[in-house]
């Protein structure tokens, strides 16, 4: 099988899509003509499929975010790339008001295939407004569905996947493996990958580990470790934070007694509570001690390489938190 960067494999899938179905276009800022060989993240798209189809436009993320809600209702299937997930903020009203509700206040008449990508995640220091993980607070919207691949295999299938969804979509590519060229087993024929299904990672009987996005690797590394103790974790990758695949994750609590949540966003109201707060009510009969969540401080992500590393959550942070346990 073949071996792609987590950056090849999204560019390859958007290729594949856009040779498919040319109702699909993409919008953004730094992705067109004008930065050809700066901008790595939609390399060579823009040669094959020209201004038509990759429209560079003006700093306004409300713009163009509102333009692929009204393509969308349209019959088209845009891709808006809004950089990063912290820009997010400058179109919600597009967001909760209109991109999340008109499929339902309109009766299913009309669909809304808009996929929204941003990089997420810390690790490379690039500041508190470039670091960011929103999945927890965007775990509120009704009618959003979310994307966070941990590996090129998952960011090809899933970034397929949501773009041929009729609702709504934030693909969540992640800052620290892109940018690191993280690479991984990519094959060459056509596949997808539903979305909300979680993987099991790694099999164990001792205590579960839902991990998010790039803290899957230090979940895995962390497991490797402790099987010198005799300590056998499950670590479940859930691939998409809406729909949320509560089922994986209840049977492994079920199996193992113990949960733990290894989720880079600050503590307080991530996904991490989310999932905290489902195996309270549906399995807190089947635990043998108290869920942990290994989460970021409430606090910016720092700018100091230092601090930053202080800041993430870690694989010491996660053994520590399995040991208070065990």
């Amino acid at each position: 099988m073949r071996i792609l960067t987590y950056r090849e494999a999204i560019i390859e899938a958007l290729k594949e899509e856009m040779e498919r179905d040319p109702s699909i276009f993409i919008m953004g800022e730094d992705i067109g003509e004008h930065w050809q060989g700066s901008v790595k993240e939609f390399e060579g798209l823009w040669p094959k499929f020209g201004s038509e189809r990759i429209r560079e436009t003006p700093i306004s993320e409300t713009a163009f975010v509102g333009c692929a809600i009204g393509a969308a209702m349209t019959g088209m299937r845009p891709i808006a790339n809004v950089m990063f997930a912290s820009f997010l903020g400058v179109p919600m009203d597009e967001i909760f008001s209109q991109l999340t509700k008109m499929r339902y206040m309109f009766g299913g008449k009309t669909r809304m295939p808009v996929t929204i990508m941003c990089l997420s995640g810390g690790g490379m220091n690039a500041a508190a407004q470039h670091s960011v993980c929103l999945e927890g607070m965007l775990m509120s919207i009704p009618g959003l569905k979310m994307v966070s691949p941990s590996t090129p295999y998952d960011a090809k299938g899933l970034l397929k996947s949501a773009i041929r969804d009729d609702n709504p979509v934030i693909f969540f590519q992640n800052l620290f493996l892109t940018v690191t060229g993280f690479k991984g087993e990519v094959p060459e024929n056509e596949y997808t990958i539903p979305l909300g299904e979680a993987v099991i990672r790694n099999e164990g009987n001792d205590a579960t580990v839902v991990a998010i996005g790039n803290m899957v690797h230090a979940a895995l590394s962390a497991a490797e470790k402790l099987k010198e103790e005799n300590i056998n974790l499950e670590v479940i990758d859930p691939r998409c934070m809406a729909p949320l695949d509560e089922k994986t994750i209840i049977e492994s609590v079920k199996k193992t007694g113990k949960l733990v949540i290894l989720d880079e966003e600050p503590k307080t109201g991530s996904a991490a509570s989310e999932i905290a707060a489902i195996i309270a009510e549906q399995a807190i009969e089947y635990l043998d001690a108290p869920v942990k969540r290994v989460c970021a401080p409430n606090t910016p992500v720092p700018f100091s390489p230092p601090l930053e590393k202080y800041w993430l959550p870690n694989e010491s942070k996660l053994i520590g938190a399995i040991h208070s346990i065990i």
